[in-house]
């Protein structure tokens, strides 16, 4: 039996704990993630599920977490991993993915910019090919919370399989993070993962 590799990640800033952890897991077919914060517990667990592990959690008596990784019979490693597609049809080799740096479209006028941002996100709701991504940073982060006008459309874009991807740091940084309503909070490692592997990124 294989011995379990420890990675303590406490007290490490985003990305670094999955960074850590997806570099142990590709030298270690058990794996044991220290964390003390749920942002980094998702993050690790979500990564864990990507990269098609077992994923176990512990509460330690400290109030930490421990994230058991394992790899499955059909590993395959990690080189090859990236979101899947959920358009079957296109012939890209990456997702399609969607960037929104921001709560408004354009430089100019930040009240017409609004117009176009709630007019753009209705328009991507309705079209039939949909993205397969959509990552949401610095003040597009305020799109995915209460009070947003364009909810319904991302709640419709979730509804038809788009993942949704939140930057966790700009969401505390604008101390907004329980005000979110769709998406998931996110990293840095993923955000530019997702990014780089894109067959089509789009930044309106």
């Amino acid at each position: 039996m294989s011995d379990t590799k420890t990675v303590d990640a406490r007290g490490l800033a985003c990305p670094q704990p999955v960074v850590l952890a997806k570099q142990a897991i590709e030298t270690n077919e058990k794996i044991k993630v220290l964390v003390d914060n749920e942002t980094a517990l998702e993050n690790v667990k979500r990564l864990g599920t990507k990269l098609g592990c077992e994923v176990k959690v512990d509460i330690g008596k400290d109030g930490s977490y421990e994230i058991k990784l394992k790899r499955k019979a059909d590993w395959a490693g990690t080189k090859d991993d990236i979101i899947p597609s959920c358009n079957a049809e296109t012939p890209l080799s990456g997702p399609f993915v969607i960037a929104i740096s921001a709560n408004t479209m354009g430089r100019g006028s930040d009240e017409l910019g609004t117009v176009l941002i709630r007019a753009f996100l209705h328009t991507v709701a309705e079209q039939t090919q949909k993205p397969d991504v959509m990552i949401f940073y610095n003040t597009g982060v305020m799109l995915t919370v209460q009070g947003s006008e364009v909810l319904d459309d991302l709640k419709q874009l979730e509804r038809a399989g788009v993942q949704l991807l939140v930057c966790g740091t700009c969401l505390n940084y604008f101390e907004i993070k329980e005000k979110l309503v769709v998406g998931i909070v996110s990293n840095m490692y993923d955000i530019a993962d997702t990014m780089s592997r894109a067959g089509r990124l789009l930044v309106p």
